[in-house]
Parts: C-alpha cells; sequence; structure tokens
C-alpha cells in the first residue's frame, strides 16, 4: 500500500495514478493481474475528486470489482462512510462517470459485516451456511425488507460480488 500522510492510499504510486503512465513497480502488479484496469480508472477518479472532497485523502482504495450495471469499491477499515459522505455527491459522480449503480464495501471484515454492507438498506435476519451433496457450501442470507424498501440492485449482481470479492456463494430470500 503507498501512502502520503495527505494523499488516498492504494497499491499503485501516487505519480502513476496523477500521469497516467505507470513505472515499472506499479506495470508490474497490472501485468501479474493484482491491479485492473478497472482498479486504475476507479483509483484515478478517486484521486481527482480529492480536491472537491477532501475527505478522500486518508481513503484506503483497495480495489473494485464490476458486474452488469452494479460496481462494488473496496475500501479499508472505517472508510466507507467517508465515501458516502456529502450527501451521496461522491458516489454519484462515481456513479455517473461510469454508468454504474455504486456499492461502497470494507475490505477484510467478517462475513457478516460484508454482506450487511453489500445489502444495505436491508438488514440481515439469519445467516447460516448449507452444505451440499459435492462439498461444497453455500451461505443463506435472510433478508428483512424494511418498510417501503426495494432492493436498491440486481439481486444476481449482488451476489457475484459476493463471489468475486469473497468465493462466497449465495442464496438470499428476502422475508417481510
Amino acid at each position: 500500500m503507498q501512502e502520503n500522510e495527505w494523499q488516498m492510499k492504494t497499491e499503485l504510486c501516487s505519480f502513476c495514478l496523477k500521469s497516467g503512465i505507470l513505472c515499472q513497480k506499479c506495470s508490474a502488479k497490472v501485468k501479474a493481474g493484482e491491479i485492473s484496469d478497472l482498479d486504475l480508472k476507479i483509483a484515478r477518479l478517486l484521486l481527482n475528486l480529492e480536491e472537491k472532497y477532501p475527505s478522500l485523502q486518508n481513503v484506503c482504495f483497495y480495489k473494485a470489482v464490476d458486474v452488469e450495471k452494479t460496481l462494488a469499491i473496496l475500501v479499508g477499515h472505517g472508510d466507507v462512510p467517508k465515501l458516502l459522505g456529502y450527501g451521496g455527491k461522491i458516489v454519484k459522480t462515481i456513479g455517473d462517470e461510469t454508468g454504474k449503480n455504486v456499492r461502497v464495501l470494507e475490505y477484510g471484515v467478517d462475513d457478516r459485516k460484508f454482506l450487511e454492507d453489500l445489502f444495505v438498506p436491508f438488514s440481515i435476519l439469519t445467516i447460516n451456511t448449507i452444505w451440499l451433496p459435492d462439498g461444497t457450501t453455500e451461505t443463506r442470507v435472510i433478508l428483512k425488507r424494511k418498510r417501503g424498501a426495494q432492493l436498491p440492485m440486481d439481486l444476481k449482481a449482488l451476489k457475484e460480488i459476493a463471489n468475486k470479492v469473497r468465493k462466497m456463494s449465495l442464496r438470499v430470500e428476502i422475508a417481510d
């Protein structure tokens, strides 16, 4: 993680993000598949937004995952509110720039916290593991619908994000 006290933290060095030209070290990370073109794009976008939204200066950006019309952005511990702040303007700007619905998730948290962030504004009633005959497992999540709340995004896309980010196969049910 490259760090500068007054700048967003990321796997890329700030020179590469600002210039658009990758140094040897960052280029090797891209070639090795540690960093995707989407990660580069989102990191640059967040860096550009820093000036307008100073709270982004201390955000730690890990990864971006794109599934259909949904974009998940993984950030450091305690950084989710920094991206959701300013009345949602940061997330809206990212959504407008990418043409995607944006989900901000905390990196490195336990499964329950990850699922809670993934399914906001729904609350989770139950999470349990289902052992399948072939030896694999599924995580069963029962969501509680808040009055009038609609699922903000495509359930299929959210399940695929869970699979890409956590290798988690989900079975989702919604209780009224």
